[in-house]
């Protein structure tokens, strides 16, 4: 006793030395015979697989949700159950979520230990252990390559079949207007109605409501390297108009495409832009009158660089317009040579198109046949002519046929300004005219706009059409009640615009009028597929060919418009 009592300070140090030593904390390591070191790696590659895997299937998810969802209409739900999906896969083809449609194997990791629980356990316990959990892992890497190898062979299947025969969908458009013509000048009354054989002769325009279109498409694609584009409007449901009606060949060298059929000659950026998108209710006056109703029979190229910064349409139409009989009957070729090159100088990639610069240079070259007789069944197709910005009963503005002009050409400038909400716009037409036997012709006419966006939206801009695009509101308009008590409320977009229009179609002896007019807009987008659309417009009209002695007049209206495209 005393002995130990002697040494009992040495001891005690001793046993703090041991227990401070580092040895004191490392763990036991827990020699794994060679078969369970195996079984480890085995499941630690086939962890990674089924985690690679499912990463792979979660982004394949992802991307489909945002293209196209596959359509219950189109069996493809029955499509997929014939894959054989394991439990738990097949709702990533499916609107459920990514996370959800891999509950089930997360079921089979939670019934898994951790590798430093295994290490833990008694070495004779692991390799029962670890045996179950890699067939679970094994089975289910066999189950999801096996689904995934035969989706991929589904969706080559489907791209092989739909490269064997044509494609089509369906869209198109309503606009539906009310017109209300406030205050005219008696001079005008004569311009609408000037036929003194009829009972309204000298009758002020009359208020309307009407379809100003009921336009159905079809177009598609005819194999890998053609299109095609069927496009009527039945706003006069007695008398159905052609509109786009064509077939082309695309991936051309150069960025083209080929189209042959009725299309719309390259003349007036306004006309270019689709109805759809535009920012008033009717196209500006010299885009009208020196390109009525835009579409022709015809062949022309499509193409832009491979940096989006030029366009380029060219091609050869016929003058006659096709819209309500689809045919071309006479000998006497009257046809036209038309090109349009643009240019984006500016974009801003940064903005997502927020800023950009457009400007363009069109031009066109016709042969009319002037001196057409009474034999001839082609009419002589050098007229000039337009509607003020109002669906009016006739135009008021109107050269008609234009006796001995042969020939005629019309060049035109356009450019368009965008920052943010802001845009401006304009575009200038000159139209020289060559008559035989009597003093040449020239014409001219111009327009701009401001427009901006209240609630701070822009107008987009292709690059490989260079036109304008759909607005997109921040915030669709809608109007519902709360679950809560209260009404949930969106306001969509809201813009404000104001343009001036000149034409002149004065000239010598054709005196078809000089018009000039303000008009006003007021746009509210519901969604990037509906509006409602405002227009007011104070115009005057002088120097026309007399009618009942009046060569003048002044005019102001209202029209309201509800768009939708679907």
């Amino acid at each position: 006793m005393s002995t130990i009592m002697k040494y009992h300070w040495t001891i005690a140090f001793l046993c703090l030395v041991t227990l401070l030593s580092p040895a004191a904390f490392a763990e036991e390591e827990v020699e794994l015979d060679p078969q369970v070191r195996l079984l480890l790696e085995r499941l630690e590659a086939a962890e990674k697989q089924i985690q690679t895997l499912t990463t792979e299937l979660k982004s394949v998810k992802e991307a489909q949700a945002q293209a196209r969802p596959f359509p219950a209409a189109q069996g493809t739900t029955q499509e997929l159950d014939d894959l054989g999906l394991p439990i738990g896969v097949d709702g990533v083809f499916t609107a459920t979520g990514a996370e959800e449609s891999f509950r089930d194997l997360p079921n089979v990791a939670r019934e898994m230990v951790s590798f430093e629980e295994i290490r833990e356990d008694a070495p004779d316990s692991i390799p029962a252990e670890l045996e179950e959990r890699l067939s679970l892992l094994e089975k289910g890497w066999d189950d999801l390559d096996s689904a995934w190898t035969k989706f991929h062979e589904a969706e080559q299947k489907k791209k092989s079949d739909a490269a064997k025969k044509p494609t089509m969908s369906i869209n198109g458009r309503i606009h539906a207007d009310y017109w209300d013509f406030v205050n005219n000048s008696e001079g005008i009354g004569y311009f609408e109605h000037p036929d003194p054989m009829s009972d309204n002769y000298g009758r002020p325009p009359e208020d309307r409501a009407l379809f100003r279109r009921i336009r159905l498409e079809m177009k598609g694609d005819i194999l890998e390297t053609m299109l095609w584009r069927v496009q009527i409007d039945f706003n006069n449901p007695g008398t159905p108009e052609m509109k786009d009606v064509y077939l082309g060949f695309k991936e051309l060298p150069f960025n083209q495409q080929l189209l042959i059929g009725n299309q719309k000659r390259p003349l007036g950026l306004d006309h270019l832009n689709s109805s759809r998108y535009n920012v008033f209710m009717e196209r500006p006056f010299v885009v009208e009158a020196f390109n009525e109703d835009a579409r022709r029979p015809g062949i022309a190229m499509y193409g832009y660089s491979d940096d989006e910064v030029f366009t380029w349409r060219y091609g050869a139409y016929f003058l006659e317009n096709i819209a309500t009989d689809g045919r071309v009957i006479g000998q006497s070729n009257q046809m036209s040579l038309n090109g349009r090159l643009s240019a984006s100088p500016w974009y801003d990639e940064a903005s997502d198109g927020r800023g950009y610069l457009h400007l363009a240079i069109a031009g066109m070259a016709a042969r009319t046949d002037g001196d057409r007789n009474a034999s001839d069944t082609n009419q002589n197709e050098a007229r000039f002519r337009t509607r003020v910005a109002a669906r009016s009963d006739t135009r008021w503005l109107n050269t008609e046929r234009i006796a001995a002009a042969d020939h005629y050409e019309i060049i035109g400038l356009e450019s368009i300004f965008n920052y943010g909400p802001l845009q401006l716009v304009s575009e200038y037409q000159h139209n020289w005219v060559q008559r035989e036997g009597e003093e040449d012709l020239q014409f001219g006419g111009a327009y701009a706009y401001i427009s901006y966006f209240l609630t701070g939206e822009h107008i987009p801009y292709d690059r490989k059409t260079s036109t304008i695009g759909r607005v997109k509101p921040f915030e669709n308009f809608f109007l519902v009640d709360q679950c809560t008590g209260g009404c949930g409320t969106g306001w969509g977009a809201w813009n404000v615009a104001l343009r001036y229009d000149y034409l002149d179609l004065s000239d010598d002896n054709v005196l078809g009028g000089v018009g000039e007019a303000w008009t006003s807009a007021l746009n509210w987008h519901w969604t990037p597929y509906s509006k409602l659309q405002f227009d007011a417009s104070y115009g005057e009209i002088d120097n026309h060919r007399p009618v009942n002695g009046f060569t003048s007049g002044n005019y102001f209206f209202f029209g309201t418009r509800f768009a939708v495209e679907f």
